[in-house]
């Protein structure tokens, strides 16, 4: 009886374990590279301290904690196509929700730098 059991519990231990790690890798896979728009407005949303680390080139610093995000809004073109990143991605996400509050329809949250930069092309400068 135990030696049944081991030999059918086993196996759909194992489908289940895969099936499991499978569902989180993709999960947390980055759903395909954003198409980016020539002329993109790339937006840093982190703070001057986060930006002095590394940032992507020709990034222009908009600090969402210090509200800059929102007092700029007003100056921004509202056609244009903006991509924002930050440390994860969540500060990026609050700046996107900001512009489109404002009537922006053309933004994309990168997420980390990193993924900013693997999603551009852009280089970081250190």
């Amino acid at each position: 009886m135990l030696r049944t059991l081991t030999k059918i519990a086993l196996p759909v231990a194992a489908g289940a374990l895969a099936l499991g790690l499978a569902a989180c890798s993709s999960a947390l896979a980055p759903a395909g590279a954003p198409e980016i728009p020539e002329n993109a407005v790339i937006l840093d949303v982190r703070t001057p301290a986060e930006y002095a680390t590394g940032h992507l080139e020709g990034a222009k610093l908009l600090d969402l904690n210090a509200g800059e995000v929102a007092e700029a809004i007003p100056d921004l073109d509202p056609n244009a196509a903006y991509l924002i990143y930050c440390r994860s991605g969540n500060r990026a996400g609050q700046a996107l929700t900001l512009m489109e509050q404002a009537g922006f329809t053309s933004l994309t949250n990168l997420g980390s730098l990193e993924r900013a930069a693997d999603a551009t092309g852009v280089s970081i400068v250190r």
